[in-house]
């Protein structure tokens, strides 16, 4: 056994003495079932992760052994530099519920170079969680993506339209995370959003209905207004900013002739 394996054995031991059959319960009744679980909380999780540190070659252990806590693990600790396409795919087909789904898109795949990409294609998919995946990794980056342009999110709303048939409540409650998260990057995009959000509510599938119905509700509360309102403010400043450099440049150059 290598010391690499050696440290994956130490962690999965760790775990092991960490669940209970109370979190494993607690975790059934919010849909978190999985093959190989413990029982340990998210909160240690976390905990353990910021211990272990990155390490990728780690994660990779970690997710093969198959335990449920193992590969939320190797989640919290992949680098995302070193993720590649086939292994984000190879990750995907092994989801078991939204929890292992959600906590890679929002804590790994969506820092990867190969997100959008990823996000585009398993949008398509037919496989629940791996669909989720889609939509999931769109809200995440609408929310940890400061540096992205508007047109990548207004094609995901093209995608949110041709999907949000899909009646499965893992999928479509993720759609409508994806929707509301873009309505709430900045003016120009809830605008869209928004737009998407009553066409889909006047559209004839229960699915699509609940999507726009459940968006638009959401959307007009304090707290999502709050959130616009402080993804909107920084960019307007930004762009003032931008503004007033570009005033400034012909004069600065002139004094110089």
């Amino acid at each position: 056994m290598t010391e690499l394996e050696e440290r994956a054995a130490g962690i999965l031991l760790q775990l092991e003495r960490r669940g209970s059959k109370r979190n494993r319960d607690g975790m059934a009744r919010y849909g978190l079932t999985a093959e190989k679980v413990f029982g340990v909380s998210v909160a240690r999780l976390h905990d353990i992760a910021r211990r272990v540190g990155k390490n990728h070659a780690l994660a990779l252990l970690l997710w093969e052994s198959g335990w449920y806590e193992a590969r939320m693990l190797a989640a919290l600790i992949d680098e995302p530099s070193r993720v590649t396409v086939r292994q984000m795919d190879r990750w995907a087909r092994d989801f078991e519920n939204w929890g292992i789904c959600d906590t890679c898109c929002m804590h790994l795949f969506d820092r990867t170079p190969h997100a959008w990409g990823r996000a585009e294609a398993w949008s398509r998919r037919k496989a629940e969680f791996v669909k989720r995946a889609g939509f999931a990794l769109v809200a995440s980056l609408a929310r940890h993506d400061k540096e992205a342009g508007d047109e990548p999110f207004l094609r995901a709303l093209a995608w949110i339209e041709r999907e949000a048939h899909d009646d499965r409540n893992f999928v479509k409650k993720a759609v409508n995370w994806a929707l509301r998260a873009i309505a709430e990057r900045n003016t120009r995009l809830n605008r869209a959003a928004l737009a998407v959000a009553r066409r889909l509510a006047a559209r004839p599938e229960a699915p699509a209905r609940w999507i726009g119905t459940d968006a638009l509700r959401q959307l007009r509360t304090p707290a999502s207004r709050a959130r616009l309102a402080r993804t909107t403010k920084p960019r307007l400043r930004a762009m003032s900013e931008r503004r007033v450099k570009a005033r400034a440049t012909p004069r600065a150059a002139s004094r110089h002739r």
